[in-house]
């Protein structure tokens, strides 16, 4: 977790205010879910952390996001966005059965008109919104998801983290009904999530705990290492984020500059569907570089 991150579990404790059956139902998630995120590494060996460090990292930018809008979050819509978070990159660490099985799933399109379908790491790693779909979909009796409704929210938030589009009413209706009355404000949860695992770029995101750098040698791996360490962090305030950078070398630079590039694209899209389709908003209408001093 790195210092701009103030992990004040702001999310966790007004759940269990509201709702301490499904903070219940959220923990044993977690719990359950630790071992299953690290199993990434199969496939992923040299990829930057996707373990339970960056659900949590996820998190943390969600509770600076909402900010005071918190007060305005069910029960309901905070067990969906926390487990969300926590899911939503399961499929980058399915097993070779669960893949079998979901790949004749999902709508590849024409991906593989230019794709291999041997090249298993790259077809997972581009459509592991949907693989972590499936995934929530298979096992959510064993993860306690308390309806049917719960998990279509939750299924669907998890695919939103990229890709999928967040304005259409049919796939992220605005007010979900679920068992006992509360409302469901798919569009905002998917948003969240969406910005927050854009901006999760800092150095923090490759703990050496984990990573042994010096062992590194595909030439996309050692790009993307030395782009995220470069980045000591990413600061939030009410009008923009801001990312505090090293600049190691002119690769590196640019490879800055492409990834500030898009995060602002994130940004301007989750900004205009959240204040667009709900009662929410996101503040924040720029990202900036500053150089480390």
């Amino acid at each position: 977790m790195s210092e701009n991150q103030k992990y004040d579990y702001a999310l966790e404790r007004r759940l269990l205010e509201l709702s301490p059956e499904l903070h219940r139902r959220f923990t044993n998630t977690v719990v359950a879910l630790q071992h299953i995120l690290s199993g990434y590494q199969r496939l992923f060996p040299d990829f930057t952390d996707h373990t339970e460090l960056h659900s949590m990292a996820v998190i943390a930018f969600c509770n600076q996001l909402i900010g005071n809008q918190i007060s305005l979050l069910n029960a309901d819509e905070i067990y969906v966005l926390l487990t969300s978070c926590y899911f939503h990159d399961t499929g980058m660490g399915i097993t070779e059965k669960d893949y079998a099985e979901f790949i004749q799933m999902i709508d590849f399109g024409d991906y593989f008109e230019t794709h291999s379908r041997n090249d298993i790491p790259q077809i997972v790693r581009d459509f592991h919104q949907e693989f972590s779909g499936l995934f929530v979909r298979k096992y959510a009796d064993f993860f306690e998801i308390p309806s049917d409704v719960h998990l279509y929210a939750i299924v669907q938030i998890v695919r939103g983290h990229r890709a999928t589009n967040l304005m259409d009413s049919e796939e992220y209706p605005v007010s979900l009904k679920v068992p006992g009355g509360n409302q469901i404000c798919l569009p905002y949860l998917a948003a969240l999530i969406r910005l927050a695992d854009e901006i999760d770029v800092a150095a923090a995101r490759n703990p050496a705990l984990l990573y042994d750098m010096e062992t590194l040698s595909n030439e996309r791996d050692i790009i993307e290492f030395g782009k995220h360490n470069a980045i000591h962090k990413v600061g939030m305030s009410r009008d923009s984020f801001t990312v505090l950078a090293d600049r190691p070398n002119q690769l590196i630079v640019r490879h800055i500059l492409r990834l500030t590039e898009k995060m602002q694209n994130t940004l301007d899209y989750c900004r205009k569907v959240v204040n667009r389709r709900t009662r929410f908003h996101i503040e924040q209408t720029k990202v900036l570089i500053r150089r480390n001093s």
